[in-house]
C-alpha cells in the first residue's frame, strides 16, 4: 500500500517513513524520526525529533511524541531517543518526552492505549498492554510493567516504579513504588487486595490467584514469601521485590474485621 499524505503536513528530509504510512493535514515530523508500517499521524500531530515508532501505531490529533524533556539541566544537544513499539493508540493531547540522559531512551511498549491528555515524561519505561485514562501524568524515570491499568487523573513522582498487573485507581498520587498484582489507591494510596479483575482476565485464577492471595497476607504482614510455591506470578513478584526501590513502596490499607469478608477477591 502506498504512502498516503496530505499535501499540508510538513515532513523533514531527514525523516523516515514505511510505504504505508497516512500522514493527516498540518501533521509535523521531523528529522531522525522512524515511523514504521501501518502507522497514522493524525491531524495536527507532532512527531519531533530523535524518535522511532514501530508498526501499527496511531496517532490522534495534537498528540506530540519526542518532546524536549521537561528537566531544568537538560543540554537540548544531548542524543537521546524516544523509541515505541509496536499498534499503540495515542489519543488527543497525549505527550511523551524523549529521555534526559546521554544515548539513553524514553521506552513505550506494544499494544498500549493512552487517552487524552496523558502524559510520558523522559527516562521512563512503559511496558506492554498497559493503559493510561485520561489525565493521567507520570514523572521522569518512572517504570511500569505489563498490563497496567492507570485510572483517570492518576499522577506519579519521579522514580516510582509500578508492578505488572497493578491497577491505580482514578485520581490516586504515588510517592512510592507499587506492587505487581494488586489494586492501590486513597489518599494516602495503599495497597487495597489483589487486582481481581485483571488477573482473571489474565486467566491466573484457581491455585494460582489463591497463592498470590497468601502472598498479599504475607506481604502485609511483612513477612517473607520463602515457603510459598514457586508460581509463575511468585517468581514475579521476588524478582520485582528483589530490585533496589529508590523511593521505597506503598503500605496496605487497614481494614477493620467486620468489612474484611468484602475485601476478599477470591475465585
Amino acid at each position: 500500500m502506498a504512502q498516503i499524505i496530505h499535501p499540508s503536513a510538513c515532513i523533514a528530509a531527514g525523516a523516515t517513513l514505511a510505504d504505508n504510512v497516512t500522514v493527516e493535514p498540518f501533521a509535523v515530523i521531523e528529522d531522525d524520526v522512524s515511523i514504521g508500517a501501518g502507522c497514522r499521524i493524525g491531524a495536527h500531530a507532532v512527531v519531533q525529533r530523535c524518535v522511532t515508532l514501530g508498526s501499527g501505531n496511531i496517532l490522534h490529533p495534537h498528540a506530540v511524541l519526542g518532546g524536549l524533556p521537561q528537566d531544568l539541566g537538560f543540554k537540548t544537544d544531548t542524543p537521546s531517543r524516544l523509541v515505541i513499539g509496536d499498534n499503540n493508540i495515542f489519543r488527543e493531547g497525549f505527550t511523551a518526552h524523549r529521555a534526559s540522559q546521554r544515548d539513553a531512551a524514553t521506552r513505550i511498549g506494544s499494544n498500549c492505549y493512552f487517552m487524552n491528555n496523558s502524559h510520558v515524561a523522559h527516562d521512563c519505561v512503559i511496558g506492554n498492554r498497559t493503559i493510561f485514562a485520561n489525565n493521567v501524568a507520570i514523572g521522569g524515570h518512572v517504570e511500569i510493567g505489563d498490563n497496567v491499568f492507570m485510572g483517570g487523573g492518576a499522577v506519579v513522582h519521579q522514580f516510582c516504579r509500578i508492578g505488572s498487573y497493578a491497577i491505580v485507581q482514578g485520581t490516586t498520587g504515588l510517592n512510592k513504588d507499587v506492587l505487581p498484582f494488586m489494586l492501590i489507591g486513597g489518599r494516602p494510596a495503599r495497597h487495597y487486595r489483589l487486582n481481581t479483575v485483571g488477573l482473571r482476565r489474565a486467566g491466573i485464577t484457581g491455585d494460582r490467584y489463591k497463592v498470590l492471595e497468601a502472598a498479599f497476607r504475607l506481604l502485609k504482614n511483612k513477612k517473607s514469601l520463602t515457603d510459598l510455591p514457586e508460581t509463575e506470578e511468585i517468581k514475579q513478584l521476588k524478582a520485582w521485590l528483589a530490585v533496589k526501590s529508590r523511593r521505597g513502596v506503598h503500605g496496605f490499607i487497614e481494614i477493620s474485621s467486620k468489612n474484611s469478608d468484602n475485601e476478599s477477591g477470591s475465585m
